[in-house]
């Protein structure tokens, strides 16, 4: 059972996307698309619009393949990176560096929103998203 002081807490609220390393991104991204039926955009990847349960707003997850040479997911050197959206990126961030998680000193912020980074215990680079419009997407 979840902890009522839970609700409180910073927390994700949905899977922003799924990043992951290819040799050929183009050609991967079209295999996807023509036997898969993924809806790739001209950007190179695809959205996958739903509606947040907690709010009934709406969203989107990514799908999107990165070159192989590719050094976004640095400092890991895993072949794939998690993205999850948050409604506070700041209180996150600060909720897990009094955690002793590592936090990155890395962050961006751009017309898509605002990201920061933590290393996973295995190594894993975790992107968190704050959207900067709950829009579809497309």
């Amino acid at each position: 059972m979840a902890d009522d002081n839970a609700r409180d807490k910073p927390r994700v609220h949905g899977l922003g996307g799924v990043f992951f390393k290819a040799e050929d991104p183009g050609a991967l991204a079209a295999w996807y698309a023509e036997h898969l039926g993924v809806g790739v955009q001209d950007w190179g990847g695809a959205v996958f619009p739903w509606r947040r349960e907690d709010t009934g707003g709406s969203a989107y997850t990514v799908w999107s393949p990165f070159k192989s040479s590719s050094e976004y997911f640095k400092p890991s050197d895993k072949p794939f990176m998690l993205n999850f959206r948050v409604d506070d990126l700041d209180a996150m961030l600060e909720a897990l560096r009094a955690a002793g998680c590592n936090v990155l000193d890395r962050h961006e912020d751009g017309e898509q929103g605002r990201f920061g980074y933590v290393m996973d215990p295995e190594g894993h680079l975790v992107e968190l998203w704050q959207p900067a419009v709950e829009e579809s997407g497309e």
